[in-house]
């Protein structure tokens, strides 16, 4: 006898699909909490793991304390990773702060440097026309000029300096 033969109308034996038949085994739970509204938190639900993670991300970035969990089965949640929000902000904005501080800093100093450098070009053009200034009058000879008109001495003694 044919063994798919056992019923007329069933030629053949249906089998049952292998694998897990558990209704939501491959679920994840993103569960935010806000300190201004801890009695009402935002509950996800969500078969993809990456969207998970980045909805729990996105809650952390506004502040929020994050639960991520995986479902293992059978109303059972196992916690992945837990998320604090307002520590994650705290410390963004004193990394933003302290890079203020630093381009503050680097563009102070660099005002600095530039107006020194500024002091020391003028200082620099200064002494080079009191020396050609300086070189013109040894250049030129006495001029002879009655005493009560003079303007300038003839010679420089060293105690006249």
């Amino acid at each position: 006898m044919n063994r798919n033969a056992k019923h007329p109308d069933r030629p053949y034996r249906r089998r049952a699909v292998a694998g897990d038949h558990t209704p939501n085994s491959r679920g994840y739970r993103v569960t935010a909490s806000w300190d201004a509204r801890p009695d009402r938190p935002a509950i996800r639900t969500t078969p993809d793991k990456a969207k998970a993670r980045r909805m729990a991300r996105e809650y952390a970035e506004q502040g929020a304390y994050v639960v991520l969990e995986e479902h293992r089965g059978r109303n059972q949640w196992r916690t992945v990773r837990e998320l604090d929000g307002p520590a994650i902000v705290a410390e963004r904005r004193a990394a933003e702060q302290a890079a203020r501080a630093a381009r503050e800093a680097a563009q102070a100093a660099a005002d600095a440097a530039r107006l020194e450098q500024l002091r020391a070009d003028r200082r620099r053009r200064r002494l080079a026309a009191e020396a050609t200034t300086h070189a013109r009058e040894l250049m030129t000879p006495p001029a002879i000029v009655r005493p009560e008109h003079r303007q300038r001495a003839r010679h420089v003694t060293g105690a006249q300096r």
